[in-house]
């Protein structure tokens, strides 16, 4: 995970090793260091949004390309998800690889959540599942985009309202947790730590994956 205070900004991401591949540990360390990387050396106050969003582009390719060139031996095959936000002013500028999730919540609400590069995600789209079977379905942890693998970049841009929340998770969480409890949680608690700490605890008796989740608060 990244929590990275920028001079006018804040950079978030989560990362998420696959399951039942090598190193999947090594992937996701790799993801999020070169993010930090980038950020820290090619970021400066007021960039416009373009550019940072070439940056995000950018950080996930860098990404992809160095966990590609890591990866043999005992390494082969390994890969990772990555969300990743950068959160300035009333705007949030994501980008996504993977089954790892942004969510925008507003009054109680999710207004928006980044879409899945996952199996189960393009069953949905096809009308062939819906979204509660998707949970369930066993086929639901094999994801169709991850640096090192398979190279996908979603970008979002989403306008931010004051007390709006922006959260992060891996599918530890939001595989496991419905959407109705997520949204309650980050809406009833009021700081972002107590928020963090109630979704893991939500997610831990009944998920049988890691749970990794980042709190922003408007």
């Amino acid at each position: 995970m990244v929590v990275l205070r920028l001079p006018d900004a804040y950079l978030l991401a989560v990362a998420d090793g696959l399951g039942g591949h090598n190193a999947g540990e090594v992937a996701s360390q790799m993801a999020v260091d070169t993010l930090r990387e980038v950020f820290e050396k090619e970021y400066t106050a007021g960039m416009n949004e373009s550019d940072v969003a070439g940056l995000l582009k950018r950080a996930h390719e860098l990404a992809h390309g160095r966990i590609k060139g890591a990866a043999i031996g005992e390494r082969a095959g390994m890969g990772t998800t990555l969300t990743s936000a950068f959160v300035r002013g009333g705007r949030a500028l994501i980008a996504n690889t993977g089954d790892s999730r942004a969510w925008l919540i507003r009054k109680g609400s999710i207004v928006v959540r980044t879409k899945d590069h996952s199996l189960v995600q393009e069953l949905v789209d096809k009308g062939e599942i819906t979204e509660e079977e998707a949970k369930r379905h066993p086929m639901r942890n094999i994801v169709t985009r991850a640096l090192g693998i398979e190279l996908g970049v979603d970008l979002y841009d989403w306008e931010l309202e004051p007390g709006d929340m922006l959260l992060l998770s891996t599918d530890g969480l939001h595989d496991y947790v419905d959407d109705e409890t997520i949204a309650d949680i980050v809406s009833r608690l009021k700081t972002p730590q107590e928020i963090a700490i109630e979704l893991v605890a939500a997610a831990l008796p009944v998920t049988r994956d890691n749970v990794t989740v980042v709190v922003w608060k408007g």
